[in-house]
């Protein structure tokens, strides 16, 4: 391989037919004279544009149509030809500097054309310089090169993570993956499941119990998870009534003051409620307007008069305080009921962190733009960063999530995508360039991922994902099952 031409942060590499270099791979690029190196990144690998080449294949083309007979070539210039042919260009994106061992994302130098010396780098070598620590190790998987990938878990703690890719490439079991190895570090984990595809992390594929059977609680709102007014508080209810339920400002001073008065009694009760609303006397339009949404969150189901069916959240995490995780079973109810879930389950932990009841929790919301208000992208981002919730997004709609939560993510999961919209709202993230997301995420093979951001030093790294021991639950339930 040889240096050809740089144009800003690209770097064009010719390469030869016997060297085998694929999308992704590292170049290391040597100065014996400087005692440095250059970090180079391949994403694109094109044929070598060799003035005159096309008017020779063009030969050769209508030579094989119109000669017969065996190639008389003496001099044996033939293979010669053949190797030019099929030169190749690399195009590469420098990732920075190696000097001493010593990595930096500083690429102010130029090596030398004539004496550098160009060479494969292995992926596990590239993280060991970066300094990429393994102190809570996280296999991912293999490289290009076959290397395995490790993160560390530190580098997720109180971090913003988001895995995006088109259905069926691999995102919810790399999200699966990093659940389970969280807790196996003894951290809570609360999923926003909305298709029901977490349900049996705690069984193999064989349906047998395994390790993590008892540390994965799921609950389902309306069945198994209940809660009663009384474990609620006003704020938590009040952020159902406006966010979930679009009560009015006017409507929401008059439930103020019935909850006020009920609580006073000791009657926060559903019922209760119900028949306090029913009998106010206030205006007609806001009693309707209360009444309807009471009505909402009886429907819910989610809300109980009867103690012995109510969960709490509290025990809930007590249980699990040696690392777990709490799968909230969305995959039954409807857009309103998921609403009115999420905005409990989300005050809730609020409430807990606030109290020191819980240190921190890792959230991971599956297809999030489903169930979230839009003002609450900036509010889990931002302030509940600060009480401890760390949140990853898990969406196959990358525009879905606006432009300012990618330029605020510390780690990107990168999946293939094909459609170009999909790409360019990905490629809008601040830690990497735009033309290495287009160009690598295009080819990518299901179950492999380009992993960006502080997990691997700001090395954009291709991960294929190992397998899990599990049953994942996220395959397409297909109708023609036959194999014929």
């Amino acid at each position: 391989m040889k240096l050809y031409k740089k144009e800003g942060n690209t770097v064009q590499v010719l390469g030869f037919p016997t060297e085998e270099i694929e999308k992704g791979e590292y170049l290391l690029v040597e100065d014996p004279k400087r005692c440095r190196s250059l970090v180079l990144q391949v994403i694109d690998i094109q044929f070598a544009n060799i003035p005159g080449i096309l008017e020779e294949l063009l030969r050769n083309s209508t030579d094989d149509r119109n000669i017969y007979g065996e190639n008389f070539d003496p001099i044996e210039v033939a293979p010669h030809i053949t190797y030019i042919q099929d030169a190749r260009m690399l195009v590469c994106k420098i990732r920075g500097t190696l000097q001493n061992g010593e990595p930096s994302l500083s690429s102010a130098w130029l090596p030398s054309r004539s004496q550098s010396h160009i060479r494969k780098l292995s992926t596990t070598s590239l993280l060991a310089n970066a300094k990429v620590n393994s102190s809570r190790p996280i296999n991912l998987g293999e490289a290009r090169d076959s290397s395995s990938i490790t993160i560390d878990a530190h580098l997720l703690d109180g971090k913003l993570n988001i895995v995006t890719g088109k259905k069926e490439t691999g995102k919810s079991h790399i999200s699966k993956l990093l659940v389970l190895s969280l807790i196996d570090y003894g951290a809570p984990v609360v999923v926003l499941d909305l298709n029901g595809e977490y349900t049996n992390l705690g069984l193999s594929r064989t349906g047998e119990k395994t390790e993590y059977y008892k540390k994965v609680c799921i609950l389902c709102p309306g069945e198994n998870f209940k809660v009663t007014l009384a474990q609620t508080n006003l704020r938590v209810v009040l952020n159902i009534l406006f966010h979930a339920l679009d009560l009015p400002g006017t409507s929401a001073r008059e439930f103020r003051r019935i909850w006020k008065s009920l609580k006073e009694q000791d009657a926060l009760t559903m019922r209760r409620l119900g028949e306090s609303i029913r009998n106010r006397q206030c205006n007609l339009h806001v009693r309707d307007a209360l009444n309807s949404r009471y009505y909402s969150l009886v429907n819910s189901g989610f809300f109980t008069d009867n103690q012995e069916e109510a969960i709490s959240l509290k025990e809930s995490f007590k249980a699990l305080q040696d690392g777990g995780a709490l799968i909230i079973n969305l995959r039954n109810t409807s857009t309103i009921d998921r609403q009115i879930v999420v905005e409990f389950i989300l005050s809730k932990l609020i409430e807990l962190l606030t109290q020191w009841r819980l240190r921190a929790v890792f959230l991971f919301a599956e297809e999030a733009h489903l169930y979230l208000r839009e003002t609450y992208w900036d509010d889990i981002v931002t302030r509940m960063r600060h009480f401890g919730v760390f949140t990853t997004f898990v969406t196959n709609q990358p525009s879905t999530i606006r432009e300012n939560i990618y330029r605020q993510a510390d780690n990107i999961f990168l999946f293939n995508f094909t459609n170009e919209h999909d790409l360019e709202a990905v490629s809008r993230a601040a830690r990497v360039d735009a033309e290495t997301v287009k160009s690598i995420a295009h080819d990518l093979h299901p179950h492999h991922c380009l992993v960006l951001g502080r997990v691997v030093r700001d090395y954009p790294v291709v991960v294929k994902v190992r397998a899990l021991d599990v049953q994942t639950m996220g395959q397409t339930r297909l109708f023609f099952t036959d194999q014929n």
